[in-house]
C-alpha cells in the first residue's frame, strides 16, 4: 500500500510482522514507529475486489456483461447461498481485528510529551478504521457479529448477530472519539489521504449517521430460526435518535466545510486522473491506496474499466480488461449534454489493438464503459496483467456537500438555504460555473430528496455507494424496477427517448496513449433519413448486423468544409475547398447478431437480411431492438424481489459454517 511506503522507508518490516491475531505482543507496541505499522496494516483490508465488481453492478449506474456466478449475484440472484460473496465480510473483520488490537494497546504505551500528538493520531485512526469496516459490513449484511476487543481477549469464538442499530451507534461513538484525536490533514501529520485525517473522520461520521438513520431490511432477532413474517423495510423505532443522527451528520459535514481546506476541482476528470497516478488533491479526502507490489490488488480499472479489444502488454497494447460491466444505457441520458460529468463517468469509446496499432472504437449505448478508471489516463506504470494501480475514491468533498444538503433537508422538512447552496456548488462545477445551465433546485422536502437521489448518482457514480444508498432510502427494488422499464423504452425509442437518434458518425483524429487527454470522441448524430440516401442496401444491412461481437458499422467518406460536414460531395457548395475524411457510421442499438456464416436457420437468415449462405441480401432491415437481455428470464435484475434482496444472505460455507454462533441465523428469506 502506498500509504505504508510513504510512512516508512520500506514495507518489508511490516511483511515480517506477526499476524493480526498476535499483533498485541510487546514487540509491536514498544515503539511508535512499529505501532504505526500496526495501524497502517489495517488499511489494506478496507477495500476488496467485490466492492468494485459484483457489489458495484446491478444498479442504475452499471450492469454486468458476463454469464457466470458474478452475473447472477450482480442481478440479485442470491439463491445459491453456498457460493455467496464473503471476501468483503472477512476482509472487514480483519481490519476490525487490527483496529481492536491497536485500540487496546496504544493507550498503554509510554511516550514523551512530544510524541503524544502522534500517539493520539494513531489511536484516532484505529477508531475510524473500526467504524468504517463495520459500516461496510452492516450496509450489505445488516445485523452481524460485533466485537470491540481483540480475538485473544475473547472467551469464545462463537458469535451471533447483533442489532445493526447497536453497531451503528458504536460506530458513531468511535468516530466522535476519532475526530477528537485526529489532526486536520493540513496540519501535516499525515502526508497522504490514503490514511484517515480529521477531515476524513468527519466525512465518515456523516455517512455512518445517515445510514444509521435510514431505512434497511429488518426482522425480529429474538427468535431463531428467524420468522420470515417479521421481515420489513423500516427505520429504527427511536424517532428521537433518528433526528439526533441527522443532526450529527449535518454537524460533521459542516465542520469540514467551515474548516475550508477541501474544495472541488474545476475539471471533473482530474479527480480520476489523479487517482490513477497517485497524485493527491483537495477534493479527494480519503482514498484506498493501490500502488506498489505489496498493495492489495482490487483490480480497479480492470474489471470496472473501459472496454478493450486485443489489448495485451506483451503485444504492444495498453493492457487488457474492462469487459466485465457496462454503464447502464439509460444513465447516459440522465445527464444534460453540457454536464462535464457525463463523458467522464461514461466512456463513449473503447481501446482496440489491430494491425494499425492502438485505435479508438466508439461504443454503442449498450457498450459504453465505466469511465472513471481508465487505463489510458494513467502513466505507463502499473499496467501489468490485471493490476492497474488506480486508487479508489472512498470519500470526496462533493459527497460531504451532498450529505450536508440531505441531512439539512431531513432536519428541516425541506431544503434550507445552506442545503441549496451545498448542492449548487456541486452543480456549478458540473457546468463549469455557468449558473444559467444548472437548472432550478427544488426546496420542498420530497422534491429535494428526489433531487439528491439523482444528483448523488450523477456526481458519485460507480464509486461504490449506489446500491447501499438506494437501500438506505428504502427504494432499491422499486427504483430499479422503473429503471428496467426505462431501459425498454430506450431500446424501443419510446417515451422520453423518442427523439434519440440511432446512429453516430465519428472520425479518428488521434491514437490512444498513456496520460491521454481524450475524454470522449466527437460524433455526429444521424437518423434514418440521414443514412438511407447515402448508403447502399448492402451498407444499410451491414449497419444493422453485429458480426462476431462487432457492432454494426460502415465506413464512409464525408466532406468537410471548415467546421461543416457534408455527407455527399454533391451537397458541398460550389467553389469551396473540400477535405475528404473517412468517418465510421455506428448503429447505437443492437439489432441482429450473426455469429458466423451458416449459423442461423433459413428463417432466421431471411429475417436478418442474409441468404442461405450467410450473404447479405436486398431486404431492408429496420431498427428493432432485442429486449431479451433486459426482460428475459435471466435479464438484468432478474432475481430482484422486494423485502428480500436489500440485504445479502450469509455464505453458508464461508460465514455460517465457520461460526457456530450463526447457526440458524441465515437471512430469513433464504
Amino acid at each position: 500500500m502506498s500509504a505504508c511506503l510513504l510512512a516508512f522507508t520500506s514495507c518489508e518490516d511490516w511483511l515480517n510482522m506477526p499476524s493480526e491475531s498476535k499483533a498485541d505482543s510487546s514487540t509491536v507496541f514498544e515503539s511508535l514507529d512499529r505501532a504505526e505499522m500496526a495501524v497502517v496494516g489495517a488499511y489494506n483490508s478496507l477495500n476488496t475486489q467485490e466492492l468494485g465488481y459484483q457489489l458495484l453492478m446491478g444498479t442504475d449506474e452499471c450492469v454486468s456483461t458476463e454469464s457466470n456466478s458474478k452475473y447472477n449475484v450482480s442481478n440479485y440472484d442470491y439463491t445459491n447461498t453456498s457460493s455467496m460473496l464473503n471476501s468483503t465480510y472477512t476482509s472487514m473483520y480483519k481490519a476490525i481485528e487490527y483496529a481492536n488490537v491497536c485500540i487496546k494497546n496504544l493507550p498503554a504505551m509510554s511516550v514523551s510529551e512530544g510524541e503524544q500528538t502522534k500517539l493520539n493520531g494513531l489511536l484516532g485512526e484505529a477508531f475510524a478504521i473500526r467504524a468504517y469496516a463495520y459500516w461496510c459490513i452492516v450496509r450489505f449484511y445488516g445485523d452481524v457479529p460485533y466485537t470491540d476487543v481483540p480475538t485473544s481477549d475473547l472467551t469464545t469464538y462463537s458469535s451471533s448477530r447483533v442489532s445493526r442499530d447497536i453497531i451503528y451507534d458504536n460506530c458513531v461513538a468511535d468516530l466522535q472519539r476519532a475526530v477528537e484525536l485526529l489532526p486536520w490533514y493540513d496540519e501535516g501529520y499525515l502526508k497522504t489521504p490514503e490514511r484517515i485525517s480529521k477531515n476524513a473522520a468527519y466525512g465518515i461520521l456523516a455517512r455512518v449517521a445517515l445510514y444509521a438513520a435510514g431505512y434497511s431490511l429488518r426482522w425480529d432477532l429474538n427468535t431463531v430460526p428467524y420468522d420470515k413474517a417479521t421481515v420489513k423495510i423500516a427505520q429504527r423505532d427511536d424517532t428521537e435518535r433518528i433526528r439526533e443522527l441527522y443532526q450529527i451528520a449535518a454537524d460533521a459535514c459542516k465542520a469540514v466545510i467551515v474548516h475550508g481546506k477541501n474544495g472541488l476541482l474545476d475539471d471533473y476528470d482530474q479527480i480520476f486522473r489523479d487517482l490513477g497516478n497517485q497524485t493527491y488533491n483537495e477534493e479527494t479526502i480519503f482514498e484506498f491506496g493501490s500502488y506498489g507490489p505489496n498493495g492489495t490488488n482490487v483490480r480497479t480499472g480492470y474489471t470496472n474499466g473501459i472496454p478493450t479489444s486485443g489489448q495485451d502488454n506483451s503485444t504492444g497494447g495498453m493492457g487488457k480488461g474492462g469487459g466485465a460491466m457496462i454503464a447502464m444505457p439509460t444513465f447516459y441520458f440522465e445527464f444534460d449534454k453540457d454536464d462535464q460529468r457525463r463523458d467522464v463517468s461514461i466512456c463513449n469509446y473503447g481501446l482496440k489493438l489491430s494491425s494499425n496499432g492502438n485505435e479508438y472504437q466508439m461504443n454503442t449505448f449498450a457498450g459504453m464503459g465505466v469511465g472513471k478508471y481508465r487505463i489510458n489516463w494513467k502513466s505507463e506504470k502499473g499496467t501489468k496483467d490485471d493490476r492497474r494501480d488506480i486508487n479508489w475514491p472512498l470519500l470526496r468533498y462533493a459527497d460531504v456537500l451532498l450529505m450536508y444538503a440531505e441531512a439539512l433537508n431531513e432536519l428541516n422538512n425541506g431544503a434550507t438555504v445552506e442545503a441549496v447552496n451545498a448542492v449548487k456548488q456541486v452543480r456549478m462545477r458540473a457546468f463549469r460555473n455557468d449558473e444559467d445551465k444548472i437548472g432550478t433546485i427544488p426546496t420542498s422536502y420530497e422534491d429535494f430528496r428526489n433531487y439528491i437521489i439523482k444528483e448523488r448518482k450523477l456526481e458519485l457514480s460507480n464509486e461504490g455507494l449506489r446500491k447501499s444508498d438506494l437501500a438506505r432510502w428504502g427504494i432499491l427494488v422499486d427504483y430499479l424496477t422503473e429503471e428496467k422499464a426505462k431501459l425498454v423504452r430506450l431500446c424501443n425509442r419510446e417515451g422520453e427517448y423518442v427523439d434519440v437518434k440511432p446512429y453516430r458518425a465519428y472520425k479518428l483524429t488521434s491514437t490512444p496513449k498513456f496520460l491521454d487527454p481524450t475524454i470522449a470522441l466527437d460524433y455526429i448524430e444521424m437518423d434514418e433519413d440521414d443514412v438511407k440516401p447515402i448508403l447502399t442496401t448492402y451498407e444499410l444491412q451491414k449497419l444493422h448486423i453485429m458480426n462476431n461481437g462487432s457492432s454494426g458499422y460502415v465506413e464512409k467518406t464525408f466532406y468537410e468544409v471548415g467546421d461543416k460536414v457534408y455527407y455527399t460531395k454533391d451537397a458541398v457548395p460550389a467553389g469551396q475547398k473540400v477535405e475528404e475524411v473517412k468517418y465510421t457510421i455506428l448503429n447505437m442499438f443492437s439489432v441482429r447478431t450473426i455469429k458466423q456464416k451458416g449459423n442461423l436457420s433459413v428463417e432466421e437468415k431471411k429475417e436478418a437480411g442474409v441468404d442461405e449462405n450467410g450473404n447479405l441480401t436486398g431486404v431492408d432491415v429496420t431498427i428493432c431492438a432485442n429486449n431479451a437481455w433486459i426482460t428475459g428470464n435471466t435479464g438484468i435484475y432478474y432475481g430482484m424481489k422486494k423485502n428480500m434482496v436489500e440485504i445479502l444472505p450469509f455464505s453458508t460455507t464461508a460465514i455460517i459454517d465457520v461460526n457456530p454462533g450463526l447457526a440458524g441465523q441465515q437471512h430469513p428469506c433464504y
